[in-house]
């Protein structure tokens, strides 16, 4: 089962790179963005679910957690720009419950970690378990506040949709960038190209952010799929 999942794993996470930064690249709400975000959701959701066995299997349980986190991100930021305006479902419910289970479970690996009551991953931080921890704990705050309000549209929508992709493609340029330097020559490893390259979708996605809550006018029941396009 490894020997097949890993080629399948490399090969999803290849695809969700290139076509998470087309994504970005594309005019939002434009046809190319839409199927870019396509492939991007489709290849993400294979990666992550390949990267959380394989990191079982090898007792990894920070990268177990980091693939479930990639999953919740990718398709809560999905069904975000899918939907209905002002529209929820069993599925939401669903996945409050799960970023609640993935939060508070990195967050009590840290605090092993951090107390010595558990071995520790090379390269990886102390730190990085309590941030990774938190996101899906404020994910699943915004969660709750959509289900209270019994769905979200327009501009709300369309920031959950953009931050929760771009925190998808961030875990993504992240453990590739970073956590397999190894297969990079090493004149680019010594030129610290890799850090900015694997935090690169977090300034893109404070960019997107402001401009999207600067902007005058956008689309009340955003959707990619309407004839009309979100200029933000």
């Amino acid at each position: 089962m490894r020997s097949l999942l890993l080629p399948l794993h490399i090969a999803a996470g290849i695809v969700g790179l290139l076509s998470g930064g087309a994504a970005i690249s594309f005019r939002k709400g434009s046809e190319r963005h839409r199927r870019a975000g396509n492939v991007f959701v489709v290849s993400m959701l294979i990666m992550g679910l390949c990267a959380s066995y394989l990191a079982l299997l090898k007792h990894q349980m920070n990268n177990f957690f980091g693939g479930l986190l990639t999953f919740y991100m990718v398709g809560t930021a999905w069904s975000a720009a899918r939907r209905r305006a002002n529209e929820t479902g069993v599925l939401d419910w669903v996945a409050l419950l799960f970023a609640i289970v993935v939060g508070a479970s990195v967050l009590t690996l840290g605090v092993l970690v951090a107390n010595g009551k558990a071995a520790p991953q090379a390269g990886v931080p102390i730190g990085m378990y309590f941030f990774m921890g938190s996101v899906p704990l404020l994910a699943a705050a915004g969660d709750v506040h959509m289900l209270r309000r019994g769905g979200i549209a327009g501009r709300p929508r369309l920031i959950r949709h953009l931050w929760r992709t771009c925190f998808g493609l961030f875990i993504a340029t992240g453990s590739f960038f970073l956590g397999q330097q190894q297969v990079f020559p090493e004149p680019i490893r010594k030129q610290y190209l890799l850090a900015p390259l694997a935090i690169l979708p977090l300034p893109l996605m404070i960019f997107w952010l402001v401009r999207v809550s600067l902007a005058k006018q956008w689309i009340s029941g955003y959707n990619p799929r309407s004839q009309e396009r979100a200029r933000a």
